[in-house]
């Protein structure tokens, strides 16, 4: 039996929001049984400071995933933690956020990878849940789409294709069996194209982004000083914010999941439409032998 999972102790970090510019503190907490991935503005007081990570609560998918509450307190650029969590197995923590949007680092997961690092994992004494996909859902059209499907244990792959001669056609996949996350996805920054950045700065977005942070792309020229961490970084981290965005259903997934050019809008219309009937999925305890029931219910 597998048991939920929290960090050991509080750790802390700074830097700048992405679209916002702000000076931003994070800090991970250990969180009791069952309180999932919980977000708190620690700008704010009482109910208004709390933003449970799920994705009901996705207000905006522009350019990044955004939480909100009721009382309308958001934070912005929540999927690189998300993904940096679901990637380390962590079920239950506080991450407190000194404003609305978290801090950007290098424009990958592996900052806040080594934070819960630092902090350390404790086992705790409830079994983890995990959501089964039972049937294939599919969103989004023509080119494209995303699509979760039943499988023994999460998989992951995506393609992408840009109108450039870099980013023309990547793909990647991944595979908890048989890939690591910390080493073959966590380090992918997040990219965007030299010509989108004027955009971009018109829209109010990507105020504190810079070559420290995003992978920049010109032409067939990659802008960046230090050059790619991966051949296919660009791919690696639609995969990771993927990863991130997925983990907002409150659960870690078995099932098979398939991007192809789809990015944080249809990831969010996914889970909809995955949890809009009940038939779709089931929540159960992580070792759940399936294939047991299956004899069984052949039986009966």
């Amino acid at each position: 039996m597998s048991y939920q999972k929290t960090i050991a102790k509080r750790v802390e970090s700074s830097g700048v929001g992405l679209h916002s510019g702000v000076d931003v503190t994070i800090a991970f907490s250990p969180a009791p049984v069952n309180t999932g991935i919980m977000f708190r503005r620690s700008d704010l007081e009482g109910d208004a400071a709390l933003i449970p990570a799920r994705f009901d609560h996705v207000a905006d998918t522009r350019l990044c995933t955004v939480i909100a509450n009721r009382q309308g307190a958001s934070i912005a650029t929540i999927e690189h933690v998300m993904a940096a969590l679901a990637g380390m197995e962590v079920d239950n923590v506080f991450v407190d956020i000194s404003a609305a949007e978290t801090p950007v680092m290098d424009g990958s997961a592996q900052p806040f990878v080594a934070m819960l690092q630092k902090a350390g994992f404790v086992e705790q004494e409830q079994p983890r849940r995990v959501l089964r996909v039972l049937r294939e859902v599919t969103v989004g059209e023509g080119d494209y789409w995303a699509r979760l499907s039943p499988s023994d244990e999460f998989r992951l792959s995506f393609n992408i294709s840009f109108a450039n001669p870099l980013l023309a056609a990547q793909s990647t996949h991944f595979h908890k069996a048989f890939n690591d996350f910390e080493s073959e996805i966590a380090s992918a920054r997040t990219f965007c194209l030299y010509e989108e950045i004027e955009g971009m700065w018109a829209a109010g977005l990507a105020k504190g982004g810079s070559l420290d942070n995003a992978v920049v792309v010109q032409g067939d020229k990659v802008l960046n000083p230090e050059g790619l961490r991966y051949e296919d970084e660009s791919v690696k981290h639609k995969a990771l914010d993927a990863i991130g965005d997925l983990f907002t259903s409150g659960h870690q997934i078995v099932g098979a999941y398939h991007g192809e050019r789809a990015g944080h809008a249809l990831n969010n219309q996914l889970l909809k439409a995955l949890f809009a009937d009940a038939a779709n999925y089931v929540i159960e305890d992580e070792e759940t032998d399936w294939e047991e029931l299956r004899l069984v219910d052949a039986a009966d």
